[in-house]
């Protein structure tokens, strides 16, 4: 009976240091005996098989962190309806969220969205954590305090469009290298396809707009999209301005006129809820980013799709670009935070997460490249996820049958980009609008209304732009100018030291 009691004593020891040795699998010392569910919001379509994709998921996670993950989607529609603060502001107990510069993240933090990182990541995270360059620590700072998780893959600022070669296009040299080549283009594809649109345009403007201001080497200040402040980043003082008194700007209403009266896109672009018109045969271009691209090319092979980029002076993207974000209501943040460090450290957990189920989704091709395997349909059953933030170096491999000019365009960007040297000098400076989020808010509400009309050729030039800029005075601009413009000159200082 003594031996007996020993036998039961020593089996107790070790589930006990097992159940500890478990707990502790993350460096972090935090007690994983109790299963949480975690819940993360991603932005996007939901894969009509996503429930198999965290099933798979799941499967791992219980083993290696004693958790579950449920993943919520907002879908683009909604995200252009603006909801995507809403998940913040109304209450809901989630745990962690995928967030960005052109999320307006620091906005947030700063009205308390966003658990504070400083003690949290490093304890609970610390794989992730020592791998952060100082920059990208320093980007995910607001007011002194660590709010976001970036990514730890350099992106690009490169941004044109991606447009489809495969369709009826007589006399067309397949030259494409600048805004006059992309008009021919047009022309062309509305001649001789009359059921496609040529430009994909739907609910928030042309983007056009933005890719003529990045053409002429301007910069937005809030280095994203849809901004209404520029600065040129070769001048050693830069001031802000914007549309209605750059120059330019008439020639670029003018075009953008000339190409609505041509038809080259919907005359109710607006009011159009679909993103996807490229995706879905109904457009013959769209504008995006060099991944989309690539994604584009791989799922629709049979367009046979090229990239124009018409960003002048790349730069490499803000690494809060992409970023993750632990919810001010997550009643788990120790254990989500641990949770992205298996999701960054751990090709497993990785792969589970990111690229699905191994041999019906993707397959790993000699350990240096990811194949999606799943059979080419609209929409996909399966999908790489949206989080594009996990994308880790080492764990986020190649695709296969990317386009064959991929490594072409990333190698004449890095060849480009220099530190300290027009965008990529800005890339770190965050506006803060906090003193003038009324004004600011303002701001952007009335180039939405007026703007987005005007440059899409909907209204009189002469009078739209005149109105335009009546409006933005109204709103506040000068004074969000002002407030901006203090930021940048201090930014400069501070770098400049």
């Amino acid at each position: 009976m003594k031996k007996f009691s020993v036998l039961i004593v020593v089996i107790v020891l070790i589930f006990a240091m097992s159940t500890c040795q478990r707990g502790s699998s993350s460096g972090s010392g935090s007690d994983t005996s109790r299963r949480v569910e975690l819940v993360m919001w991603i932005l996007g379509e939901a894969p009509p098989k996503q429930a198999e994709i965290e099933e798979n998921l799941n499967k791992v996670l219980i083993e290696k962190l004693n958790c579950t993950l449920k993943i919520n989607w907002l879908s683009w529609g909604d995200f252009g309806a603006g909801m995507y603060p809403l998940l913040f502001s109304s209450g809901e107990q989630f745990d962690m969220a995928y967030t960005a510069t052109w999320l307006n993240w620091s906005d947030l933090a700063r009205r308390g969205a966003f658990k504070q990182l400083d003690e949290l990541w490093p304890q609970y995270a610390p794989k992730n954590y020592a791998r952060q360059s100082k920059t990208a620590l320093f980007q995910a700072t607001v007011d002194g305090h660590l709010y976001a998780i970036p990514t730890m893959l350099a992106t690009y600022s490169a941004y044109g469009l991606i447009y489809r070669t495969d369709l009826n296009l007589p006399n067309w040299d397949g030259k494409m290298e600048t805004i006059a080549d992309l008009e021919r283009y047009y022309s062309i594809v509305k001649a001789n396809n009359p059921a496609i649109e040529p430009l994909d345009v739907a609910f928030e403007g042309s983007q056009m707009d933005d890719l003529w201001m990045y053409n002429q080497k301007l910069y937005a200040i809030k280095g994203a999209t849809n901004d209404f402040l520029f600065i040129d980043p070769f001048q050693s003082n830069p001031k802000l301005f914007t549309y209605y008194e750059y120059e330019k700007t008439p020639e670029f209403l003018t075009m953008m006129d000339r190409w609505n009266r041509a038809g080259y896109f919907s005359k109710s672009a607006l009011s159009d809820s679909d993103s996807s018109k490229l995706e879905n045969g109904v457009a013959a271009s769209t504008i995006h980013n060099i991944d989309t691209y690539e994604s584009t090319y791989r799922n629709r092979p049979e367009y046979k799709v090229r990239w124009l980029n018409l960003v002048a002076d790349v730069s490499n993207m803000s690494f809060t670009q992409d970023a993750l974000a632990i919810a001010g209501t997550s009643r788990n943040p120790e254990r989500a935070l641990m949770l992205w460090d298996l999701i960054t450290s751990d090709a497993e957990v990785f792969r589970a997460f990111f690229y699905g189920i191994e041999g019906k989704s993707y397959r790993i091709i000699r350990q240096d490249g990811v194949e999606y395997i799943e059979p080419l349909n609209v929409p996909q059953d399966y999908n790489f996820s949206n989080c594009w933030a996990a994308r880790t170096p080492g764990l986020f491999l190649p695709s296969t049958g990317a386009p064959p000019d991929l490594a072409e365009h990333k190698a004449s960007y890095d060849a480009h980009i220099k530190d300290g040297i027009g965008a990529q000098k800005y890339r770190s400076f965050v506006i803060d609008t906090s003193s003038i989020e009324t004004e600011y808010g303002a701001c952007e509400n009335v180039h939405r209304q007026y703007w987005w009309p005007l440059e899409l050729g909907y209204v009189d030039i002469r009078t739209g732009l005149r109105e335009y800029e009546d409006r933005m005075k109204a709103a506040g601009v000068e004074k969000v100018r002002q407030v901006i413009q203090d930021q940048l000159d201090a930014y400069l200082r501070t770098i400049s030291n």
